[in-house]
């Protein structure tokens, strides 16, 4: 699998070089520009470039707001809006932006994601594998982890928090009209986004089924959005995050988007 996107991702390079007005900088920007192109084309994820940092020591974003919470890591110009797969635009961004980080935007035919603080989201994980449920991609950076799930409206999800007795403010929904940070980009907190967990292409085997923190039996439906990736629906994860996140700080009863 790894020759084949191998393959695939210098065929695009080939194909784009003409956009590249000058050689590529071996500062990692070769490697933001390689995982935008991936994600637009091989899975066909929707991306656009973040606002990115500026200052003398970097750590101020780039925006006009001085004290931006998530500096260098959001959309500003273009928009999220302008989110697209079409390789051209991509390489184009990034050729004019090379160091820019690279944004997914949530919903629609692209994945969703729920994120949570990265020590529960590690504990979920070990108790989602131990149940036999299958996960999709794992976005990580040093302060939060994000599990990519299938596309839901905002109604689906509304109807399935009302359900809870309780949901953790450290809990955060990435639907339609969100957007998430992916890798290699630089994190808002410091450090660098990796995949915990990264993309797989959809298997057609059976899955069995498997059972929620309720005891709720889910049959593993293999999901095929663009792009043959396999995504777990929000349902079937959705209470052990719960359950994780509540211990976690910032753990209320109200959503922090």
């Amino acid at each position: 699998m790894r020759e084949i996107l191998g393959r695939r991702l210098q065929r695009l390079r080939d194909r784009f070089q003409f956009l590249r007005p000058d050689p590529v900088q071996s500062d990692g920007s070769s490697a933001l520009l390689d995982a935008a192109l991936v994600c637009a084309t091989t899975w066909q994820w929707p991306v656009l470039p973040g606002v990115g940092r500026s200052g003398a020591d970097g750590k101020r974003c780039a925006c006009p707001d001085p004290d931006c919470a998530v500096p260098g890591a959001h959309p500003f110009d273009p928009g999220l809006l302008a989110a697209t797969t079409d390789p051209r635009m991509v390489a184009w961004w990034w050729t004019n932006r090379p160091t820019a980080p690279v944004l997914m935007a949530t919903g629609g035919t692209a994945p969703c994601a729920v994120s949570l603080p990265a020590g529960a989201a590690a504990g979920a994980l070990v108790r989602l594998d131990a149940q036999g449920m299958r996960l999709g991609p794992v976005v990580a950076t040093p302060t939060r982890w994000a599990l990519l799930v299938e596309p839901y409206s905002l109604e689906r999800l509304g109807e399935l928090l009302y359900a809870k007795d309780h949901v953790p403010s450290s809990l955060r929904f990435h639907g339609e009209g969100g957007y998430l940070l992916l890798p290699p980009s630089a994190a808002s907190s410091g450090g660098q986004v990796r995949w915990e967990r990264e993309p797989r292409a959809q298997s057609t085997a059976r899955q069995p089924r498997v059972r929620s923190a309720r005891g709720e039996a889910h049959a593993q439906v293999p999901q095929a959005p663009a792009g043959g990736l396999w995504l777990p629906e929000i349902e079937a994860v959705v209470d052990a995050l719960v359950e994780a996140s509540s211990g976690a700080p910032g753990g209320g009863s109200r959503l922090a988007y």
